[in-house]
């Protein structure tokens, strides 16, 4: 039997999506509201498949998914997104991601999704693959991203709202080394206000607007 984490910030989503998948015969190993919470829960559980949210607080799915990868080499990782854009994709791909799933496509495809992804296959939604083409072709690939992983995960937590010491015990750090991480990413991306980083951020999809 697969055995499914399920990540998302709702809960009646996840509710929605553990009633799907059950019903087909998986097994919920685990849920987390956050991606945080479904790393920490892939190290423990070592589930098959982790269905993570694109847009989750504390930590994206992006970068749960590539941390997911370093610390449970059998898990693999399906986005659930209603980001259709090129970046999108192609970062996810990236960072080790085997399936792209449009939400507006979750009750028609995810079991198909998990059972593909769970054999080895890469599943992305109808109409994503023409999108990975279009930007193979154009070479319209992810923006270069100058930020470390910790950059990243502390810019998300100042956009939403996260003081630095707040970031800093949610990360697991001292607050002088979230500072630093903090001074540092707003020298390279060139910002020197917090309603800026919060922008950056929405463009980036780290937050939602």
């Amino acid at each position: 039997m697969t055995r499914i984490l399920l990540a998302d910030d709702h809960q009646l989503v996840r509710q929605g999506l553990r009633s799907l998948l059950e019903r087909d015969g998986f097994e919920i190993v685990g849920e987390a509201s956050n991606g945080r919470e479904a790393v920490d829960l892939a190290k423990t559980l070592r589930p098959d498949v982790a269905v993570l949210d694109l847009a989750m607080p504390v930590m994206n799915g992006i970068d749960a998914a590539r941390a997911i990868a370093a610390a449970s080499s059998r898990t693999q990782c399906i986005v659930l997104t209603m980001y259709e854009e090129s970046r999108y994709v192609l970062e996810a791909l990236q960072a080790g991601v085997r399936g792209y799933l449009l939400k507006s496509r979750a009750a028609a495809d995810l079991v198909q999704a998990i059972r593909e992804v769970a054999g080895g296959a890469t599943y992305l939604s109808p109409g994503i693959s023409e999108t990975v083409v279009q930007a193979y072709l154009h070479k319209t690939g992810p923006t270069d991203d100058v930020l470390t992983s910790r950059e990243r995960q502390v810019l998300q937590l100042i956009a939403e709202g996260k003081s630095t010491k707040e970031a800093a015990s949610v990360l697991g750090m001292s607050v002088k080394t979230a500072e630093s991480h903090r001074t540092h990413l707003m020298k390279k991306l060139g910002i020197h206000e917090t309603a800026s980083l919060v922008r950056y951020a929405i463009r980036r999809g780290l937050v939602q607007a």
